[in-house]
């Protein structure tokens, strides 16, 4: 077929088959809309000189690729190749399938979820998942919100309007996005009282930050960050006793807060749930979507008539969790009921729990077939790596795992350069794979590899740079 030296007109190139058969499959607007911008940006390498395919065939095939980018749903499944278990940026826990197929169903299907069975009038959304977090917890009532720092927003807002609420200056965080403690609290209407100092905050600190405006006593988890060395800080049960003193509430921001405690599987110690309710807090506050494993959600435990108030803010509404949310994390929750099966029924933990050298047998298997699609270019090596649990848990741990590392083939100029393409060719597979450039690497790090076979096999669409 000769290629035409102008482009057809939008009209002469839609009477094409292969472009009314674009049109069957994802209707004429994406088809004349992706064909207009394929033509004029064709114009314009024309303009200045440059080559352009204007045959039917190369226009199609270019309108085909806009319009599945455009038809395509966000956000989508990637590989997390990256070293960080529970990712942030890349949805941070992966659903157990209990917890997908109770999405589903909600979503499909009309349900209960402010409807009472029982009685056959209006019922509270949150009453489900209550009355499990009650029992796996022992907390006396429970209030589930969208995420955890909307937890803690609606706690300090309610029990600390217009007040004051001692912190130490240790803990003091600031999570992912440049989103602030003391900026909550300034939102959430309440004063911040620093006390101690960055290293070392004592008890009597506390005492002397009280004040006939004290609203309650807090203390955050700092689960993103350590401060090592010369340090003290002031146990939970020690600022229990003093806030009923003083006949204020004690609460706690665990963060990334679990309900089982992770050691019995070989993973580094994280308070609990339920030891920080004995230790004294009136208030726990942690994430759905962290090591509890779960949806995003924002969960609150602890005494009855400090949950009632939180219930009858008028924000509580504004952060409330959606049906599938709510059928996500009973469902998820409802797996703790059994927690010894936890490291099966559990993607979250079967991933941090994974074995260094279950995870080498992997990589020294992938590591051919990478290698013979990557050619001379680049030479790919297997090593021993250090995973971390990520989402501002046990940020200073670290789990043994292993992967695959591959550098240029030649050093010097343009090396660098040479590993982004790849890295970005990567990233532009059907099921993107994100890998994290460092010291001249690309690292692969694969204890996150949950689906091997389709990992393989799409590596042979693979465009080398």
């Amino acid at each position: 077929m000769t290629t035409p030296i102008r482009p057809p007109s939008v009209d002469q190139a839609l009477k094409a088959p292969e472009l009314s058969a674009l049109i069957d499959t994802f209707g004429r607007k994406p088809v004349v809309d992706g064909l207009r911008q394929t033509l004029d940006e064709r114009r314009a390498l024309l303009r200045d000189g440059e080559e352009a395919d204007l045959s039917l065939p190369a226009l199609a095939a270019h309108v085909e690729g806009l319009c599945r980018a455009l038809l395509a749903v966000a956000p989508r499944p990637v590989f997390n190749l990256t070293g960080t278990v529970l990712h942030t940026n890349l949805g941070r826990a992966p659903l157990a399938e209990e917890a997908i197929t109770a999405m589903t169903a909600v979503a499909r299907h009309a349900g209960n979820l402010e409807f009472d069975l029982d009685s056959g009038k209006r019922g509270e959304r949150d009453t489900p998942v209550a009355e499990r977090l009650k029992r796996l917890t022992g907390a006396e009532d429970t209030l589930v919100v969208n995420n955890n720092a909307a937890a803690v927003l609606l706690l300090l807002n309610t029990l600390g309007l217009k007040r004051e609420v001692p912190v130490s200056r240790g803990e003091l965080i600031e999570i992912g996005g440049a989103f602030r403690m003391p900026d909550i609290m300034a939102r959430a209407g309440c004063r911040l009282v620093e006390v101690g100092t960055t290293n070392r905050t004592y008890l009597r600190d506390f005492e002397q930050g009280l004040g006939p405006r004290t609203a309650l006593l807090l203390k955050i988890h700092t689960s993103n960050y350590a401060i090592q060395g010369f340090t003290a800080e002031v146990a939970e049960a020690e600022l229990a006793a003093l806030a009923h003193q003083h006949d204020l509430p004690f609460a706690v921001d665990l963060g990334s807060g679990t309900l089982v405690d992770l050691s019995r599987w070989g993973l580094p110690k994280e308070p609990t749930v339920t030891r920080t309710l004995e230790q004294g807090a009136d208030l726990v506050t942690f994430s759905g979507d962290k090591l509890l494993g779960g949806p995003q959600a924002g969960l609150i435990v602890g005494r009855r008539d400090l949950i009632a108030k939180l219930k009858k803010n008028p924000m509580k509404r504004a952060m409330r969790a959606d049906k599938m949310t709510l059928a996500a994390l009973d469902a998820t929750l409802a797996l703790y009921e059994d927690p010894d099966s936890l490291p099966r029924t559990l993607p979250a933990l079967r991933l941090l729990t994974r074995t260094e050298d279950e995870i080498a047998e992997q990589a020294a298997m992938l590591a051919p077939a990478l290698q013979q699609l990557l050619g001379k270019g680049f030479v790919v090596t297997t090593a021993s790596l250090k995973s971390q649990i990520g989402s501002g848990a046990l940020p200073v741990e670290s789990l043994p795992s292993a992967g695959l590392g591959i550098t240029p083939a030649e050093s010097g100029r343009g090396a660098d350069a040479r590993l982004r393409r790849l890295a970005a060719a990567l990233r532009a597979l059907p099921r993107p794979v994100i890998g994290a450039l460092r010291d001249g690497t690309l690292w692969l790090d694969l204890r996150c590899l949950d689906d091997e076979a389709v990992f393989a096999d799409q590596l042979k669409s693979l465009t080398t740079p």
